[in-house]
């Protein structure tokens, strides 16, 4: 496995101090946040679509410090039913990966309004009352499925082979089944960014989640969360408070090791392993307390313990 991070982690340095502190860390490359949520700060949308030698001078600052363009991600609401100018750029990210000779990028499913003329998106977490089935059905046949036909046959134009999905809230793919749901309408072009901490604070296993996802999981951000237990208890983990107000929080984003120990995090490599992945941990670093780059040497430093590098060199003896 590599280690690398997401460029997002450090958003307040230039490109090039980013870089530098990505060679200092020792990390293998850096996962490049290009829209959607994103402001892109260190990706120029613009220039990179149109312009060749941007794309051959921004890779160059990468390969002259031995480090690794991981992917592009563009992390947002592709299905946004009032902001299309974020499908726009899940759609330029994929040209320009392509144009990069990238094989991923990372996104979300993204989450439609619950009908026709609805202005919001609309996440349906509950059975009941009854029009949750229509609104699921409108999102899920209507919107989800055709939208990402059509860019499942653009990544392939592309030549990008992989488009990971973050098992997000607040979208349509956010646990194994829906993910599961999607690829099977789609096809293996789609597969899983597997971060654990959405899935912690949801009430999932990680660890149950990479075995059922084995051979689907493309990619994986290393994120960890904290439960805050006396606020748990009283609200759920139903949580929609400010995020910087961490004591009343039920769960924050933490940095690794703070929220779930080093065991915890061992095995979380070992069963990727397991399931055959052998691809990229890419720290994703929105720890609201902990300085950032204090934040990543953490979390550099706990990965290094516990992520396998070799492959294995086992074999069984002859008798």
């Amino acid at each position: 496995m590599k280690i690398g991070f997401v460029s997002d982690s450090l958003g307040s340095l230039s490109f090039g101090e980013l870089l530098d502190q990505a060679v200092r860390l020792g990390v293998d490359g850096v996962e490049v946040n290009t829209c959607g949520w994103s402001t892109g700060p260190h990706f120029d949308m613009a220039a990179m679509k149109s312009d060749a030698g941007a794309r051959r001078a921004f890779a160059k600052e990468f390969e002259a410090r031995g480090l690794e363009i991981i992917a592009l991600n563009a992390n947002g609401n592709p299905t946004h039913p009032t902001e299309p100018q974020q499908g726009e750029g899940l759609r330029d990210t994929i040209r320009i990966a392509g144009e990069m000779g990238l094989k991923t990028v990372c996104t979300m499913s993204g989450l439609p309004a619950g009908r026709p003329g609805d202005e919001m998106p609309n996440w349906v977490v509950s059975s009941w009352p009854p029009e949750t089935r229509s609104i699921l059905d409108y999102q899920w046949n209507e919107v989800l499925i055709p939208f990402w036909t059509d860019i499942a046959a653009l990544a392939k134009d592309c030549g990008v082979e992989r488009i990971a999905l973050e098992l997000h809230g607040n979208q349509c793919v956010y646990n194994v089944p829906t993910l599961l749901r999607l690829r099977e309408a789609i096809g293996p072009v789609i597969g899983a960014n597997l971060d654990p901490s959405h899935l912690f604070w949801m009430g999932a296993d990680p660890l149950m989640a990479a075995d059922a996802l084995a051979g689907a999981i493309y990619h994986v951000h290393a994120k960890d969360t904290m439960l805050n237990t006396p606020v748990q208890a009283t609200t759920s983990l139903l949580e929609n408070g400010g995020l910087t107000d961490i004591p009343a929080r039920a769960w924050s984003y933490i940095t690794l090791g703070f929220g779930h120990d080093e065991t915890w995090w061992r095995q979380f490599c070992y069963r990727l392993r397991m399931g055959g992945y052998d691809g990229w941990l890419s720290i994703e670093h929105e720890d609201m307390i902990l300085n950032s780059l204090e934040g990543l040497e953490r979390s550099v430093e706990l990965l290094r313990r516990v992520a396998p590098v070799k492959p294995s060199d086992f074999r069984l003896q002859d008798i």
